[in-house]
């Protein structure tokens, strides 16, 4: 980040019911003043975030980001975990995949889910957990 960028945190909070205790997880919402940039990205807000509160990058959850009319301030939400473990069970699952902490789980598509539940109204009993299909009478 360049030197024209404040960071400023407001509304500092410890949290914890979220970290059971042995983990203290803190909350703040963090101004950013970027007078002469476009817009400021989640990694190098994470980075400085991280060397502010002593935490690695990794503990870091950014998000909520907000611009303000006509550009120059943001709002955005920040969350600082004591480990990356305490992260990765208490983080909301979209975020852990955004920052590459945890994989995205893979399912069939829309149709296809939908063609298998029609498929299985027309089984009955114990046909239905094997998957075959039904008879049918001529």
């Amino acid at each position: 980040m360049a030197d024209s960028v404040t960071l400023r945190t407001r509304k500092f909070q410890r949290n914890p019911l979220l970290a059971r205790i042995l983990n203290m997880q803190k909350q703040m919402v963090a101004d950013i003043i970027h007078p002469d940039q476009a817009g400021i990205s989640k990694a190098n807000l994470q980075e400085k975030l991280a060397s502010l509160y002593k935490a690695t990058p990794e503990q870091v959850s950014v998000f909520g980001l907000r611009t303000a009319f006509g550009g120059g301030k943001t709002t955005a939400f920040a969350c600082i975990y004591d480990s990356v473990e305490a992260r990765k069970k208490f983080d909301a699952k979209h975020r852990l995949v955004r920052n590459g902490l945890a994989t995205k789980a893979e399912r069939a598509s829309r149709q296809q889910r939908k063609q298998r539940k029609n498929r299985m109204k027309t089984l009955r009993g114990t046909e239905k957990t094997k998957g075959k299909k039904a008879k049918k009478d001529s």
